[in-house]
């Protein structure tokens, strides 16, 4: 705290605070059913404020149910939000319990919005010299309540306990303006969360630029009042058109300004209490509370952290153990990944996570805890046999990184840049002037207000605008020349900001790219990456292509690629026991080709081109679940629905075992609410229950998809495991390092005289990580490629 200020005031916006933890949190229940999830984040929030800002008092606000001024003003203020969920409802009722529990008080008012509660008391406050104020709440509209260093605000970024500190100076480095300008940038730009609807066709940073330039609404106004040429604005490089939408959306902007701006004269009678927060609290009622609601781990972090109890902190096993930095890092990593084999939906787990789920805080207890829980659901055989001995691996691969090529990567932004400004220009030719490309609202008035484009059959955004999103852009590309080049500029630029510009900032003193591959990185149970996100680096177009050219081996030795051939349709065959498919791949025939004179009705000798390509989608697509709809927008050609419909009944009367396993399945998912792979992992799917028709049709395509693909992400560890042991029993380890995995693909970096003899056991060693007689005699293919670049791979024969 700064020291001109003797006491913090902390305020609370209660509502913001419970609807982050009610959608960040778990659905946590009591055994009497009660939901107590957004409580549960509340009480972290509050220890996590006394923990960081050490208020002298603490004060909570709350929004009421009934109409606020704002709506009396304008009947659509939030209209768009969809209805509170009844178990929230019953926790914000709650939370005055948790509230009073503290000794912390709380206002409501009706008409006035919780922010407009805050806002009078931060007024009120600054009247008092000694008092410093910080408003916690994960709205960032309060933000414009900020003021120097008297009154700040703390708010999450991601989470419960991604938290910052917002002091004026934060404010301007976020926005680009001080924080008493944030109204006159809702009143321009609008905000979508609150349905507040600013001047049509006004982007955020056109109207960064205006208050920059010219300051609040009052005085943009009165500038444009005595500018009636323009001139000025023209000079601070505004375009006409946005100087017309100034001038007409006057009204419009002032209202939406009038909107989300925060009152500072709510009729609240706010004192500062007589005796500090810390005098009022009672132990026992928050013992009670926490007993009812179930919250043991949090009853002991109370006792230690508020009453500074170092018995309960001894009894619940030692603070030792407490620690993140006492745990390894093998621990911890083993940790999250028994809660994701539990959860299949807590994807990249903290261990913030594996405290929440397990509601202890203590390390020992929680792994415990999952570790009882993986047996109980029988995949703790998955964790033991499979994600155990892949951590050592996966570790290894981010150190060893991969060799980038920067000077190429160099070259290729110059082209790429030149590239994106020749179709730049062609966008500006078709609209006969310049605007901001890449703000939807501008790119949406010069497509359908200045050129008129059809709107019929496209999708809206929340806020009612036309969308301009890719697959809408997609629909008018063969006719509007402006939307097939806005998709290549899209394409370019993306290439250029993710990839090309990107990776070398990422480029270690080493020369190479150390980027995070995280086995529990998706639901189905196959890895990710991040940092950056080398899975998906672009292979399907030819520009995509090129960005592969910078990853390269080091001198003296080579790529290698090792990619299992169709292994998603060799396990579905596998797996259904389908006869027919599985004595295409016995027997080493072409299954696209087999699967196309199945459905086309023609000998498999005679089958064209354009039926094998047919048949590859429809064959990929049953693994996704695909439906007619889809198949046919696929397959395109002018397809019709009823001969998407005739492919689909052929096909699976072709292959009646499929058809059996996908019912199954789905079966499968509606009965236990989970289905399995060979191994045993479960992807979960509570949608599978939703009373929304769509929602089930897409729980039930995933739970189709999710025994094959996991399956297939079990084996492709399993060979990575084994490869390891094999590299290091023969001293291999200097002379071959794996760099990175892909999905179905490998990708080694072998010394160039050890690459035949090393390539061929790792692709014994894949090829037979399953044997033959558990896979119906189904062989598991591993394709090989050798090259210095990863865009130059050749097919290597072995």
């Amino acid at each position: 705290m700064s020291k001109s200020y003797k006491k913090r005031l902390v305020l609370l916006d209660g509502n913001a605070i419970l609807h982050r933890g009610y959608h960040a949190l778990p659905d946590f229940t009591t055994k009497a059913g009660e939901p107590t999830g957004a409580l549960y984040g509340l009480c972290l929030m509050l220890l996590g404020i006394i923990k960081d800002l050490e208020p002298d008092e603490i004060v909570a606000c709350f929004d009421l149910a009934a109409p606020t001024h704002r709506h009396e003003a304008f009947a659509d203020y939030k209209a768009h939000r969809p209805k509170t969920d009844e178990a929230l409802i019953k926790q914000i009722t709650r939370a005055r319990d948790v509230l009073d529990a503290f000794a912390i008080p709380y206002f409501s008012q009706e008409g006035f919005e919780a922010d407009d509660l805050l806002g009078t008391i931060a007024e009120e406050m600054k009247q008092d010299e000694d008092v410093q104020v910080v408003i916690a709440s994960g709205d960032h509209d309060t933000l414009q309540l900020v003021e120097d260093e008297k009154t700040l605000v703390y708010t999450q970024r991601r989470g419960i306990k991604d938290t910052i500190l917002y002091n004026e100076e934060r404010v301007k480095e976020k926005y680009g303006f001080a924080p008493e300008f944030l109204p006159d940038f809702k009143g321009l730009s609008g905000d979508s969360s609150d349905n507040i609807p600013g001047i049509k066709g006004v982007g955020e940073k056109t109207a960064t630029r205006v208050i920059t330039t010219f300051g609040h609404l009052e005085d943009i106004y009165t500038k444009l009042e005595e500018n009636k040429d323009d001139v000025d604005f023209v000079d601070a490089g505004l375009t006409t058109r946005f100087i017309k939408l100034l001038r007409e959306g006057e009204d419009e902007a002032k209202f939406s300004k009038e909107l989300a701006t925060i009152r500072l004269d709510a009729p609240i009678d706010f004192q500062m209490p007589e005796r500090p927060w810390r005098e009022r609290i009672d132990k026992s009622e928050i013992d009670e509370l926490f007993a009812q609601l179930e919250f043991g781990s949090l009853q002991a972090r109370v006792n230690r952290e508020i009453f500074n109890n170092k018995e309960e902190e001894d009894k619940e096993g030692g603070a030792e153990d407490n620690d993140e930095a006492d745990v390894s890092k093998q621990r911890i990593k083993e940790a999250q990944i028994a809660l994701w084999l539990c959860d299949s939906s807590k994807t990249d787990p903290t261990l913030e996570d594996v405290y929440i789920y397990t509601d202890t805080d203590n390390f020992s207890a929680a792994m415990t805890a999952l570790t009882q829980e993986m047996k109980d659901k029988e995949v703790f055989a998955v964790f033991e046999e499979i994600e155990q001995p892949l951590i050592p691996v996966v570790q290894r691969m981010t150190e060893v990184g991969v060799e980038i090529d920067v000077e190429y990567l160099s070259k290729l932004s110059n082209e790429y840049q030149k590239k994106l400004d020749k179709i730049e220009k062609k966008i500006y030719k078709e609209v006969s002037h310049e605007f901001n490309i890449n703000s939807p609202q501008q790119l949406a008035e010069v497509m359908f207000a200045e050129l008129e484009i059809p709107t019929s059959g496209l999708a809206k955004t929340s806020t009612g605008a036309i969308s301009t999103r890719e697959s809408e852009l997609e629909k008018l590309a063969d006719e509007h020349d402006i939307a097939a080049y806005m998709l290549q500029h899209r394409g370019v630029q993306k290439l250029l900001s993710t990839y090309i510009n990107a990776l070398p900032e990422r480029v270690s003193a080493d020369g190479r790219l150390h980027a995070d591959f995280l086995q529990t990185g998706t639901a189905t149970g196959r890895m990710s990456s991040k940092n950056p996100n080398l899975q998906n680096i672009p292979v399907k177009s030819a520009d995509g292509r090129k960005i592969r050219g910078a990853f390269v081996a080091k001198e003296g030795a080579r790529l290698v690629a090792l990619d299992y051939s169709q292994i998603e349709l060799r396990i579905a065959a596998w797996l259904s026991g389908d006869e027919k498919l599985i004595s295409v791949f016995k027997e080493g025939r072409d299954i696209h080709a087999a699967v196309a004179a199945d459905v086309f009705s023609v000998a498999e000798e005679a089958v064209t081109k354009s039926q094998r390509s047919a048949a590859k989608v429809i064959n990929f697509g049953m693994l996704y679940g695909m439906g007619v709809d889809a198949l046919r927008k696929n397959l395109g050609g002018g397809t019709s629905r009823s001969e998407a419909q005739d492919y689909l009944d052929q096909y699976f009367a072709a292959y009646p075992g499929l058809a059996k396993f996908i019912e199954e399945k789905k079966q499968e998912a509606r009965k236990q609410g989970y289905t399995s792979t060979h191994f045993g992992r479960r992807r979960y799917f509570p949608e599978i229950y939703s009373s929304r028709s769509w929602v089930q049709a897409s729980a039930e395509r995933m739970a189709v998809n999710a025994p094959v693909q996991g399956t297939q992400a079990d084996i492709i560890k399993k060979a990575m495991v084994a490869v390891a042991e094999y590299l290091k029993e023969e001293n291999l380890e200097g002379e071959a390092a794996l760099l990175l995995q892909v999905h179905d693909e490998l990708i080694y970096e072998i010394d160039a005289d050890k690459v035949e003899a090393v390539t061929a056991e790792i692709k014994r060693i894949m090829e037979s990580v399953l044997p033959k007689e558990l896979t119906a005699g189904i062989n598991f293919v591993a394709d090989t490629s050798v090259g210095p670049r990863w865009n130059e791979l050749k097919p290597l024969d072995i």
